[in-house]
């Protein structure tokens, strides 16, 4: 019997944890710092010493400045709870419209908790291709968890002519950063209106009607 099996398996879970506590203690320090000094003011020195750790441990995370911009990503999903809207896909595996409702809540907790970052994001990609690059693999990243989400979905759920790559198209048109500030700033929309909207809206136009809503 190996007796000390266990123990490697215990010690293996807690570096693991380790690791995303310090992998989360970096992304938060730099999101602050972010949008408080945006990109070009911001040092990976800075961040590591906002985050207290060393700025080894910065390069060995995330490789550089520029793959540290990849945290900014991993603020905001931690912003917007990718746990529970895990939990809520498992939970609705047997629902399409239930897993409808749990995308579309994690894209309002994304532009709600983190909107500030997303913004300065987009705007900075313009001039900075690190930045550009992390904002195409987080956008990349949402793709790739609908499209399977959408592609488990049996065909007989789907109105006729709607595909998940055409679902994908629709669900970035309307569920977008722009539209959530329209909305919310300009409209006077509470996030809860807003997220009964998109469900709704996107119920009809993947399922043809609203049921379940």
């Amino acid at each position: 019997m190996d007796t000390e099996r266990p123990g490697r398996g215990y010690r293996s879970s807690l570096r693991a944890r380790q690791a995303e506590l310090t992998r989360m203690l970096i992304a938060r320090a730099a999101r602050e710092l972010f949008v408080r000094h945006g990109w070009s003011g911001t040092s990976v020195r800075a961040v590591a010493g906002a985050a207290g750790v060393s700025e080894a441990t910065i390069y060995a995370v995330y490789g550089s400045k520029a793959g540290l911009a990849t945290s900014l990503i991993d603020s905001a999903d931690e912003g917007a709870d990718v746990e529970r809207a895990t939990a809520e896909l498992i939970a609705g595996k047997d629902d399409p419209r239930a897993q409808l409702r749990a995308l579309v809540g994690f894209d309002r907790r994304l532009f709600e908790s983190a909107g500030d970052v997303l913004r300065i994001m987009i705007e900075g990609s313009r001039q900075h291709a690190a930045l550009a690059d992390a904002y195409r693999m987080g956008r990349d990243r949402g793709d790739q968890v609908r499209r399977e989400v959408y592609e488990s979905w049996p065909q007989s759920v789907w109105r006729p002519g709607v595909t998940a790559t055409h679902a994908l198209d629709i669900a970035a048109a309307l569920c977008s950063i722009d539209t959530f500030d329209v909305l919310r700033g300009e409209r006077g929309w509470t996030p809860d209106q807003i997220e009964s909207w998109w469900a709704t809206t996107l119920g009809e136009l993947f399922f043809g009607s609203t049921d379940g809503q």
